[in-house]
């Protein structure tokens, strides 16, 4: 049979034609290892890239006595969080610190600001270290002050002297056999100019130690000793003789959590939060000749969650945790509520701090619609805006979706909260499912920007679910204790209940559901994965726990005893059978679903062996695990480009479990 001509000539050059090239990829850098991941298509990074530059600011410290601060920000083009200057309202951001570890804690000089003290780590390890950077002479380069064998962290300043009050603690790579059977805290009191002159303050036992505010005549130093999520103690610090005592909980009182928050403008009383009289920590003030505590006549039935001051004491901002949004409310000074005295910008309320010379309050917002921008709010009622958040072109905010609370009953009766955000519209049939579970576990879900999380609502259609399972702080210190010890795999429950929920709704897919979360987060995605592995379609773990009894042996020493609280006492052969029995790796053989385990090499708090380990285990079973882990990285990643990359792994993994299906809606 003979073709016709022109089909001939088709099928001749189709023959001699050069096949397209192979689409390029994009290759992990060279501090990523990454395993069983597929290579990353560049047309898919390119897709997600636009996602990946949005740009906030926080807000550090005000300037002592020019109307200026000091924020935090990734500029255009680089890899993390640096300080920077602010002058004026909407003015160009002045460079002060620059490198490849982010800075987002700094203080001015108190007395001319002349200088910031500033903290940095190195690599994700956790192990801070504070520098004096001179504002007055360009070029200056940061001068280390501290020991590198320590971590350390910035208390607050001795204001007339020009002293800072700093803590340190030892870790376990300069102990003998790599772990320390005992830790101190040390507070000390140094001129960031001649930090050699350092003088001791205290040196006190344990790591949960903290210093807040001194004294209006710095004579005095309130402390923290932090026990647990829900105990703590408040303590006094002469800083002459260096004896502390204990001023709440008052002798024979029942444990609860007690910080300081502030000093009345005579010194005479003390700001504290507690939920000794409730559920919630409220805002309370505490006469230090009585030891009468008195709290504000507003019962707000929500956690405070910051607190501050004018100089002069007689205006207060304090800040209450309102179903997982921040809100501001005023007082004065006896604790009285006080009208707002601006309409504020709508969102979620970040840090807040009142200046010091003028009494002008600066605080951060967030929304569905962007990240962080500072705002002030002067003694006048006139609100200004200092920062714009940057969005990347070809992208509208104002039309993202919005995060709404959604509720369902758990397997016990107890009602469990989380975080609900829709894709657009456009978006038809049942939706996959993301459920992003947050760490802690004493911490929450909060409303605002998405970030990067906004790409798979908006561009991939999945409906992302932020669950608050119980040990989520924000409900009560009741809710806050339900899943300690024993209880551990009742917040996995939380998790089926969930899973039930979604069955029911309609524009849902009950069979395409991806379970994510990140530290604690990651342990629950590992054991929902063995728990419910036929109800799932796969799971990221980051930084997770895979084996309570290793972690709890290889995590940092001064974080051990904090953290057997929350988990339990591995030493006791009945916890530690317990704890072995529901540890993931114990059930890696249930994990049927595909993995992805993100790890940071230098991660001081989950240890990589944790991840090593579970993906070694569940490989044997024959399940795919993807692992990446960022050489230069610890407790999640911090730097842009590691961060972009496993932004395109994981589209990737969703496009391999819950996306695959995408064709039929």
């Amino acid at each position: 049979m003979k073709l016709p001509l022109i089909i001939l000539a088709a099928a001749l050059l189709g023959a001699c034609a050069t096949p397209p090239a192979p689409e390029a990829v994009v290759a992990p850098n060279a501090n990523l290892v990454a395993q069983g991941i597929p290579p990353v298509p560049q047309s898919l990074a390119d897709a997600v890239a636009r996602y990946s530059n949005f740009r906030g600011h926080a807000f550090v410290d005000w300037h002592p006595t020019r109307r200026e601060m000091l924020v935090a920000h990734r500029a255009d083009g680089a890899d993390t969080v640096q300080l920077y200057r602010l002058g004026d309202p909407l003015a160009a951001l002045q460079p002060l610190t620059a490198g490849a570890d982010p800075v987002v804690r700094a203080s001015y000089e108190p007395k001319t600001g002349r200088y910031v003290v500033f903290e940095r780590a190195s690599g994700g390890n956790e192990v801070a270290q504070l520098y004096r950077l001179a504002l007055d002479q360009p070029g200056a380069q940061p001068a280390l002050l501290t020991s590198p064998d320590e971590r350390h962290a910035m208390s607050g300043w001795l204001r007339s002297r020009g002293q800072l009050v700093y803590s340190s603690v030892p870790i376990d790579r300069t102990a003998r056999g790599g772990t320390r059977a005992k830790v101190t805290t040390t507070l000390w009191l140094m001129d960031p100019e001649h930090p050699e002159a350092r003088r001791q303050l205290a040196e006190l036992d344990g790591g949960g130690w903290s210093a807040g505010a001194a004294s209006p005549d710095e004579t005095r130093l309130a402390l923290t000793r932090y026990v647990s999520a829900t105990e703590s103690e408040v303590w006094l610090l002469d800083l002459a003789s260096g004896a502390t005592r204990r001023l709440l909980p008052a002798a024979g009182a029942a444990p609860a959590s007690y910080a300081p928050a502030g000093w009345s403008a005579d010194g005479r009383a003390l700001w504290v939060s507690s939920d000794a009289a409730g559920e919630f920590r409220a805002p309370l003030r505490l006469d230090l000749a009585s030891g009468a505590l008195s709290p504000t006549d507003r019962a707000i039935p929500w956690d405070v969650s910051g607190f501050t001051q004018t100089e002069d004491g007689r205006r207060l901002a304090l800040r209450f945790n309102v179903d997982g949004r921040d809100e501001l409310h005023f007082f004065d000074a006896a604790g009285h509520a006080q009208p707002a005295p601006a309409a504020l910008p709508p969102g979620n309320v970040g840090s807040a701090r009142f200046d010091r010379a003028r009494g002008e309050l600066a605080f951060a917002v967030s929304n569905a619609q962007g990240p962080g921008q500072i705002y002030s709010l002067d003694a006048d009622g006139r609100v200004a805006q200092w920062t714009r958040a940057y969005t990347p072109p070809g992208i509208d905010t104002r039309g993202f979706s919005e995060q709404k609370l959604v509720r369902w009953p758990s397997f016990d009766g107890t009602t469990i909260s989380g975080l609900y955000t829709a894709p657009p519209k456009r978006f038809s049939g049942k939706r996959p499912v993301l459920i992003n579970i947050h760490g802690g576990p004493e911490s929450q879900a909060r409303f605002g920007f998405l970030g990067r999380s906004a790409y798979y609502v908006q561009e991939l259609g999945m409906a992302l679910i932020q669950p608050n399972v119980r040990g989520s702080s924000g409900y009560g210190k009741s809710f806050l204790a339900m899943d300690n010890g024993f209880k551990r795999e009742d917040s996995v429950k939380d998790i089926g209940a969930l899973l039930d929920w979604i069955a029911a709704q309609p524009e849902l897919d009950a069979s395409r559901v991806l379970v994510m979360g990140g530290s604690y987060g990651g342990y629950m995605s590992l054991a929902v994965s063995t728990h419910y592995a036929d109800r799932i379609a796969g799971a990221v773990d980051g930084v997770g726990i895979s084996h309570f009894v290793t972690f709890l042996n290889n995590t940092e020493s001064y974080r051990r005893d904090l953290r057997r609280v929350e988990y339990g006492d591995e030493r006791e052969p009945a916890m530690r059978d317990f704890l072995h029995r529901i540890s993931p790796l114990t059930n890696a053989g249930q994990i049927k679903k595909p993995l992805f385990v993100i790890q940071g090499r230098n991660d001081p708090r989950v240890p990589y062996t944790e991840a090593e380990q579970i993906v070694a285990k569940v490989r044997e079973g024959g399940t795919p695990v993807w692992y990446l882990r960022a050489e230069n990285e610890g407790h999640g990643f911090q730097k842009k480009e590691n961060q972009d990359f496993q932004a395109y792994a994981t589209v990737l993994f969703m496009q391999a479990t819950v996306l695959k299906q995408a064709g039929r809606d």
